[in-house]
């Protein structure tokens, strides 16, 4: 097991970054491991150059990655500002890197005027459907690829000012 720093850093970074297309592989197998499905079919790097998309990157002092989650513009029926959050992982044996990146991009996405962060887990994987419940998601309607899709449990978490400190608009 490897050993992490608690002094983290988390900003916004390219795919282009050390160590971040290493740390999506690492977050690949793992969901194949966990799940039987790597994720891949639900996103692509090129979902990282879209318009509105980004990718927040948990780096120690040294510059080695300790997690990443990624937000896309969503489309939605409603009209509502949202966002897709993908790709979030935390190295094994971290506590508090999820939580931290998880927190960074919902910041990131408030400061865009996002007022919905949706996204979609395999039920099978109830650590993540756990987390996102406990960080203050609920159970939504599924959309685009998921309708229909039993293996998948979809949440969204509404976003407001208040919630971020920001004050209001």
């Amino acid at each position: 097991m490897q050993t992490w720093p608690q002094a983290l850093s988390i900003g916004l970074a390219g795919i282009e970054a050390p160590g971040v297309l290493a740390l999506l592989d690492e977050l690949s197998e793992t969901l194949a491991r966990l799940t039987g499905d790597s994720g891949a079919q639900s996103f692509s790097l090129d979902d990282l150059r879209m318009e509105g998309a980004c990718l927040a990157v948990a780096r120690d002092e040294l510059g080695q990655v300790w997690g990443c989650g990624a937000l896309r513009p969503l489309v939605t029926d409603d009209g509502c500002v949202a966002v897709e959050l993908k790709r979030m992982f935390a190295r094994a044996g971290t506590r508090g890197v999820g939580a931290a990146v998880l927190a960074f991009l919902e910041a990131e996405a408030l400061g865009r005027n996002v007022e919905v962060i949706r996204l979609s887990t395999r039920r099978v994987n109830e650590r993540a459907v756990r987390f996102y419940r406990q960080h203050g998601y609920l159970h939504c309607a599924p959309w685009g690829r998921y309708v229909g899709r039993e293996a998948s449990v979809c949440l969204e978490k509404r976003l407001q000012r208040s919630t971020y400190g920001a004050g209001t608009a």
